[in-house]
């Protein structure tokens, strides 16, 4: 059967078939240029492609992935955080939007916003791919009263999920944006200037 073209969470949907089912996993930064790169060239010419040929045979799993030294990639990665708590099936489309605009993320476009401005700035853009903005931003702004017991490092209601999502690609020992796993196994062959044709040619070699 073929794939759903949702995303349901951060993975591509796929039913259960005789073949293997094989698992890219992308660990993508929303402000990383070449993690840009890599989105945009597997989500408008290479699922066109899994969707025709090898539908139930490979997923595709958007793994967030945090690089500190942009203290932006925190903020916009808890956006994606609430998108998956508020309406999961919208996750990758709005990568797609935040991607596209992800330049007004890098450092010289927030250094001078306050942290619930860049998260408004958030907010908006899931209300434009239809999640609900109000609750979005909700999740994620933070307070500037101390909590009932006193603390003041309050976070947000994405926090728990931000320390899960790092803690997990801790263990699996990432670094750099991209990263590409191939059925758990860091896939060096892949690269974020792969074009169309490279992929495809990737995937008939290994995907069986």
């Amino acid at each position: 059967m073929a794939l759903n073209p949702r995303f349901a969470g951060q993975k591509l949907a796929a039913h259960v078939s005789p073949y293997t089912l094989h698992t890219l996993e992308l660990y993508l930064d929303y402000v990383c240029p070449f993690s840009k790169k890599m989105f945009n060239t597997v989500y408008d010419s290479v699922f066109p492609v899994v969707k025709e040929k090898y539908a139930d045979k490979v997923q595709f799993i958007f793994r967030q992935q945090i690089q500190p030294w942009h203290p932006s990639s925190t903020l916009v990665h808890e956006a994606g955080a609430a998108v998956l708590q508020t309406d999961p099936d919208k996750f990758w489309e709005f990568s797609k939007a935040l991607f596209a605009k992800s330049d007004e993320y890098y450092d010289v476009n927030v250094v001078n916003e306050t942290r619930n401005a860049t998260y408004e700035r958030l907010s908006k853009l899931a209300g434009s791919v239809g999640v609900d903005e109000k609750k979005i931003y909700g999740l994620l702004k933070i307070s500037d009263k101390p909590d009932k017991d006193g603390s003041l490092n309050t976070g947000n209601s994405v926090t728990n999920d931000v320390k899960l999502m790092v803690k997990a690609n801790r263990l699996t020992g990432v670094h750099v944006t991209p990263t590409v796993l191939f059925n758990g196994v860091v896939e060096g062959g892949i690269s974020s200037s792969f074009t169309k044709e490279e992929w495809e040619q990737w995937l008939q070699k290994n995907i069986t």
